[in-house]
């Protein structure tokens, strides 16, 4: 049996990526995970193929324990358990400095952004075979540090760099690999973002992709096991401005545009 597995499935850019695989990935059967069941039952109802609903909390290392007993569970069934899709989408950012931020709220970025991601990413792999392919979610936010953002924009380069580490180990296995980094996406993202002490520390975040688009942009880029995809040109430009300029100027051209 062939499955995906995809986070963030409630909304936004797991929503999309779980309609992708419906239409093209060819699974047997599609994992989705976040923690609203209901949203979760409305997708089941609109995919053809079977499809099977998480609802889990992945800040709560418990639900990591879920999965892969799931994991093992299916491939003792079946000599032939393959996950060909790991679509790692669920995350969060929130708008503020570190005086508006609760420890609450670092804490669960830090989680969900980064552990719950890399877990999920550890406890797939053994279950993943020649042509399997895996999306890590990051941000273009990952090339420069972003004051008014800064846990948000911390964890994603963390999500960049072990996409990138963790491809070249597995260099020759077949598993195709990519970070993918948008600019702002038109989910719930920014709703959620500014649900905190101060969410107008980004007063108009633009340009705002199409998750649809981010979606078909990023599998085409991914089918070549290329390891970033930005989706977008001016996301492009802020990846080659990382290379090129020092981050203190980026930060203060940054901290202009953040005001507008």
């Amino acid at each position: 049996m062939r499955i995906a597995i995809v986070t963030g499935a409630s909304s936004g850019l797991g929503r999309e990526y779980a309609r992708w695989i419906d239409e093209h990935g060819n699974v047997d059967e599609i994992w989705i995970i976040a923690r609203r069941a209901e949203r979760l039952e409305e997708l089941k109802k609109e995919l053809k193929t079977t499809t099977k609903p998480l609802p889990l909390d992945l800040t709560d290392t418990h639900s990591i324990d879920t999965v892969e007993h799931m994991l093992r569970e299916s491939a003792a069934k079946d000599p032939a358990f393959d996950v060909s899709f790991l679509i790692n989408a669920a995350g969060f950012g929130k708008f503020g400095t570190y005086a508006d931020m609760t420890r609450q709220e670092v804490d669960s970025m830090v989680d969900l952004n980064c552990r719950a991601l890399v877990d999920l990413t550890q406890i797939s792999l053994p279950f993943m075979h020649k042509g399997s392919r895996i999306i890590e979610v990051a941000s273009s936010a990952s090339f420069q540090p972003l004051q008014g953002l800064n846990v948000y924009a911390a964890s994603k380069v963390f999500v960049r760099f072990y996409t990138r580490a963790l491809r070249f180990e597995l260099m020759g296995k077949g598993i195709h690999l990519t970070a993918v980094c948008p600019l702002w996406v038109k989910t719930e993202f920014i709703k959620v973002a500014r649900e905190t002490q101060n969410g107008q520390t980004v007063k108009h975040p633009w340009p705002m992709l199409n998750p649809k688009h981010v979606v078909s942009w990023s599998m085409k880029i991914n089918a070549t096991n290329y390891p970033i995809a930005t989706c977008c040109v001016p996301a492009f430009l802020m990846r080659i401005c990382d290379k090129i300029l020092p981050n203190p100027a980026i930060m203060w051209i940054w901290e202009g545009l953040r005001r507008i």
